[in-house]
């Protein structure tokens, strides 16, 4: 199994959180995508705020999660935001 921790940005506790909901590999998380993660662990009841949502995105980039521009910050609330909304209604 891979070590989630081993990407950038993704430290062992959120690694945990993310095998609590099914996550092991950075594979899952591509397919997923930021968005879903991110509601996942939110559904789940852990304490995650939006920066967990820029750690993931920027762990698939290999980036620092502070390096993420400011247009894929936006882009990133507005998907969490319609992901979570569609979720709600349908």
């Amino acid at each position: 199994m891979e070590d989630l921790t081993r990407l950038r940005n993704i430290g062992p506790k959120t690694a945990g959180w993310l095998r609590a909901v099914g996550i092991h590999t950075r594979a899952d998380l591509e397919r997923l995508g930021t968005a879903e993660v991110f509601l996942r662990l939110k559904r789940s009841g852990f304490g995650v705020s939006l920066n967990a949502a820029y750690a993931i995105e920027a762990a698939l980039l290999d980036c620092h999660w502070l390096d993420l521009p400011p247009e894929l910050r936006a882009v990133l609330r507005q998907d969490i935001a319609r992901s979570g909304a569609e979720s709600s209604t349908g």
